[in-house]
Parts: structure tokens; sequence; C-alpha cells
């Protein structure tokens, strides 16, 4: 577990606040309640944003606050500032107060704690001097327009965060965590015969800058922006229909993410909005689908070594050999649903209170050769990444958009397409699945998810796979 001493610092010491002082607060406030915290933060990100060129944007922000939660049965009290001080955690606790109303409950125990850490402690925006961070994106960008003479714009950008928690209980039970996270993202802009397209790719995770300062390393993330510019110059509007589909490798989780993953996360299926809601124990998805949530791979953009509430992040079974096994749990849902908390606990800050969230989450792979998978298609579509789309958790109905995605003919892969999306809805998607490669890969490191307007970063993962039938939508013919 991370030393307490290094956030000590920064949320004691150098604020002035007497920690015994501020846990009888604490102490004060929940008394009575079913649970709470006293969520401690500071942030320190920065982006470098080049285009065209020239460096357009430089940021670089420093945040802390606090956010103080109490319990009572299902209604919660709930207040933050970005004043750390005993006056202001003091005023929290009296308005948080309010939900008690009369209410006797039992404080629920405290996370169990752990000695693992997941990723490194250091200050990635400190590690590397501004002026390199500056000369590697205007490295990128030399490199990229040197590459071929039909390229019209290249932008870069770095973003880098550095957070620190800690999580105070009532009793005296404390933990911390420190996180680093950075994100290099390329954008390449093609011109032939008249017509213009765009290929992009990011790589990142719970490291530092110097992963990717490499010229090894960020030629490769340049170099895919350019293949996928080159592809979407060749491709040809998508066909419509019901067709077989293969979903490539690594970021085509994200469609399992979205469309299946938000319908395993507790609240949903407590309230019964989840088209999942009381099927455990039940076939959801094919023989040969099994999904897990993991927090716990080193490094990865979705990893926690502890979530937001103190809960040691855990490797999650979420559907097994098609059958539901578990739900992603933050601790008042695991609570009111007589569940042990899985470490997915997340808020995007200090302002925003702990939703059941994804860490890192995907399928494993299965026993059949991509190759395999491929040729038992005869006219379908591959797709190989998405962009953009949307997804109504009660149906599990969903709209993705491909932005690298190839017809198939006769067992091969054919022409490039574009403008197409899939439609469809995740417990189809599940129950269609034909085939599960042997090729599971994890994204690159580039995943944000939004739940109640509060963004977290993720993970996901899958081999490929064939879904024998899908929507395609498209305007070819």
């Amino acid at each position: 577990m991370t030393d307490l001493a290094a956030t000590d610092d920064l949320f004691f010491n150098r604020t002035g606040m007497d920690r015994d002082r501020v846990q009888g607060m604490l102490d004060d406030a929940l008394t009575g309640m079913d649970d709470g915290e006293l969520f401690l933060e500071y942030r320190q990100s920065e982006s470098l944003v080049l285009d065209d060129g020239q460096i357009k944007t430089a940021n670089f922000d420093t945040a802390q606050g606090f956010g103080l939660r109490a319990i009572a049965g299902e209604s919660t009290g709930y207040s933050h500032a970005s004043e750390l001080s005993e006056a202001a955690i003091g005023r929290a606790g009296e308005t948080v107060k309010a939900v008690r109303r009369g209410h006797t409950g039992s404080l629920a125990a405290a996370p169990q704690g752990t000695n693992r850490a997941l990723y490194m402690e250091d200050n990635p925006l400190a590690l590397v001097d501004f002026q390199d961070k500056v000369d590697l994106l205007r490295a990128i960008d030399a490199y990229a327009r040197g590459k071929d003479a039909r390229v019209r714009q290249v932008s870069a950008s770095i973003l880098g965060n550095w957070q620190a928690v800690q999580i105070l209980r009532s009793g005296g039970h404390r933990v911390a965590d420190i996180r680093p996270l950075v994100r290099m993202n390329v954008s390449v802009v093609l011109e032939q015969d008249g017509r213009m397209e765009t290929g992009g790719y990011g790589v990142g995770g719970r490291v530092t800058y110097e992963r990717y300062m490499d010229a090894a390393s960020w030629k490769a993330v340049v170099d895919e922006a350019f293949r996928q510019a080159e592809v979407n110059l060749q491709s040809v509007p998508a066909p419509a229909g019901e067709v077989p589909v293969v979903l490539g490798p690594g970021w085509p989780g994200i469609l399992l993410h979205e469309a299946i993953g938000h319908g395993l996360e507790g609240d949903f299926n407590r309230k019964k909005t989840s088209v999942f809601s009381g099927l455990m124990g039940e076939r959801v998805a094919a023989k040969g689908v099994t999904v897990v949530d993991d927090g716990t791979i080193a490094d990865r953009r979705g990893s926690l070594t502890i979530d937001d509430e103190g809960t040691p992040a855990e490797n999650t079974v979420l559907i097994e050999d098609g059958i539901l096994k578990g739900y992603m749990q933050d601790r008042t849902n695991a609570r009111l649903m007589g569940m042990a908390p899985t470490g997915n606990g997340r808020r995007q800050s200090y302002a925003h209170q702990p939703l059941p969230r994804m860490t890192n989450t995907y399928m494993l792979g299965g026993d059949k050769d991509p190759k395999e998978i491929l040729a038992s298609v005869k006219k379908g579509v591959y797709a190989v990444s998405f962009g953009g789309g949307q997804v109504d958790i009660t149906s599990g109905k969903f709209v993705f958009s491909c932005t690298e995605a190839y017809e198939i003919e006769n067992g091969k892969i054919g022409r490039p397409l574009k403008g197409a999306t899939l439609i469809g809805d995740g417990k189809d998607v599940l129950n269609h699945v034909g085939m599960v490669g042997n090729d599971m890969e994890m994204d690159p490191g580039i995943g944000t998810c939004g739940k109640d307007g509060q963004g977290v970063p993720v993970g996901v993962g899958q081999p490929t796979l064939l879904v024998n039938q899908l929507t395609v939508g498209g305007t070819g013919t």
C-alpha cells in the first residue's frame, strides 16, 4: 500500500490541518450512518497540443479539494469544496448530517488493506522537461510530414496527470494512493486526387512519458495513424444489411464495454433498469464467452491499486462460459444488494460521488485461429476499430461507428469500407458469438468512460470474434 506519509505531507503538513481534529469531525459526521468517507485529492494535469507545426495549446493545472459523504439507508449526503481546511470540512460535516433524519445505523466495516502497488508513484509531469515535450511533438510532426508528400495536416498531443488521494473513515482507518496517467495521440490527414482522409492513433497508461520518448515508440504511433489514413483513402461506401461481422482484437472491445459492460454495473441492476437485471446464474451469452473486469493489471489505464472508496481492485468474473456470474459493485450498491464490493467504486474527482464503474473490461480468448474465423465468412464485414457510439442501458440497444472496417468476400479481407455502423443490442451480440479467437489483446491505452456526467480512464480488450448476425448500416450497395 502506498506510504501514507507522502499524502500526509500534501493534505495535512502543507495545509496546516490537524489530522486528529479532522478525524474527530469525520467521526461526528458519520455517527449513526451506514457508511461514508472523507475523500482528499490533489491533482496536477497538463496538456500540450501541436497542430500545423505550431504549439497551439500548453495547459497546466493544479486542483485540490475534498468530498465528504454520509450514507443512511439509500439516502446520501454529499458535500465538497476546493478548500482544504478544517473550517470547510467542519461545515461539510454539519451539512451531511441532515441525511440521517432519525436514522440509526451501524457503520459498515472498512475495506481490507493491500500491500500491492500496480504502478509507480513518480509524477510524470515533473520527470521530463517542458522543452523536451515540445521537442517530442515537433519531432512527431517532422517525421509524419517527411513520410509522404500527401500529408496535409498533422496533430499531436501529450497529456499527463498525477493524482494523490487519501480516504479516511470513521475510527481512524486511512488508505492512500498516488496515480500517474499519460497519453499520446497523433492524427494525420492525407490528400490524394482531391480526396482527404484522416487517420489517428493513441497510446497511454499509468506510466511516465519516458515510455514513449524513444524514437521507436513514438514513430510506431505515427506509422499507425498514417496507415489508417491510407486505408481510409481507399475506402468505399459501406453497404447496409444484416451480415456476419468479425470484430478484430483489442480496441473493438469498446463495443463490449458500452453495449454490455454498463449493463453489468451494480446500480443499474439494483434499480432493475439493466437488460441483465435478475439474470444471475442464467445464460446470457453463447458458450465460450467469458467476460471479466480486471483492475489489477500493472500500468494499465483502467487499473487501480484501490478504488475511490478505498477498496482494493479485483479481477471480477462477470460472465463465465456464457453464464452471468457477477456485477461490478461499489460499497453502497453492494450493501443494498447483499453482495460484496468489487473495487469498482470510482469518481472523476473530489467534487463527484463514487459510482460503480468499469476498470479494464475484456473478453477472454478462445481456441480459434483468427484466420480460421475470417475464412468461415462467405460475405460479411471485418470491423477493426470504432469511434463514437450510443447505448441504451435499459434495452441494451447500441449504434457504433466504425473508423476502420473491411468487406469480407469468400473468407478473404477485401476493400476498406467507409461509413459503416454496427446496430444491435448487447444480449443479442453475446448470444450470436459463433467463434472466439485465441488472440486476446488489450487496447493501446486510450479509453475514457462517461457516466452521469463523470469521466474516468478505462481499458478494454477482446480477441477476434465472429458475430454470426449483426445489422450493418451504410450508404453503399
